[in-house]
């Protein structure tokens, strides 16, 4: 990393694309791509942690993901378990606070099980917050806030005139971390795929060709050095923003 970056991304998501296309390139199965992907994954939650990142988010497996291939779909589900029992001591160890987002009604209880023990082992470790996506879709996300904050309505709880940005945002996931600052699409392809939608409103994207599992430290520093010379405007102009960087503000 350079040693002139002064802006460290304070939350950084991740869409972890190209394990498939990483294990067809060395003519192997599909499984093997992911498997791989699950060190890069350790990987970069090291990089993050001590290049004073406060949360990281990756997105594991989509809502849309269930249509992939049987074994591929187990396989994936297998992993989980392992992260969930081997990785969740290191996170632990280290700090990490960890949490699931996303509709895990579907996963079995076994599961379900380990995600709710992982989560209450990692809840008042403060170093860093390691949010997986799974079952996970930004459309998802949207529908159910706005199904929670309805029922509130209904139930005389709140009166429409209540209803605002800032309460969408206390509904949605992530809502008591830091605003998404910097949003990673590794393997090439240049979409957003359902990921954050509502969370990615000023986020700055990056895209990379490589391919999740070769994603290392390096890569991850590349990607933080392209946020520090971005320039933030939130909507005002480049010459408000100076004026009130000289002020200040």
């Amino acid at each position: 990393m350079s040693e002139d970056c002064q802006k460290i991304p304070q939350h950084v998501a991740i869409i972890m694309d190209g394990n498939g296309r990483w294990a067809q390139s060395r003519s192997k199965n599909r499984v093997v791509g992911h498997k791989a992907g699950v060190e890069t994954v350790r990987s970069s939650v090291t990089s993050a942690r001590k290049l004073g990142v406060k949360a990281l988010t990756l997105f594991a497996f989509s809502s849309e993901n269930w249509l992939r291939p049987e074994s591929e779909v187990s396989v994936l589900m297998e992993l989980f378990m392992f992260v969930l029992t081997r990785e969740v001591k290191r996170l632990h160890k280290n700090g990490i606070r960890f949490q699931i987002i996303g509709d895990v009604s579907r996963f079995s209880e076994k599961l379900q099980k380990k995600i709710k023990a992982s989560e209450a082992l990692t809840k008042n470790n403060t170093d860093m917050v390691l949010s997986i996506a799974a079952n996970y879709g930004g459309r998802w996300d949207i529908t159910q806030a706005t199904k929670n904050i309805a029922k509130k309505v209904k139930n005389d709880d709140l009166a429409l005139d209540d209803i605002s940005e800032q309460l969408m945002n206390d509904h949605i996931s992530l809502n008591d971390l830091p605003d998404l600052d910097l949003l990673i699409r590794t393997g090439g392809d240049y979409r957003i795929s359902n990921f954050l939608l509502w969370q990615a409103a000023y986020a700055e994207f990056y895209f990379t060709d490589i391919l999740w599992p070769d994603f290392d430290r390096k890569a991850f520093e590349e990607a933080l050095n392209s946020f520090d010379k971005r320039e933030r405007r939130f909507g005002l102009t480049g010459d408000q923003i100076k004026s009130n960087t000289l002020l200040g503000n």
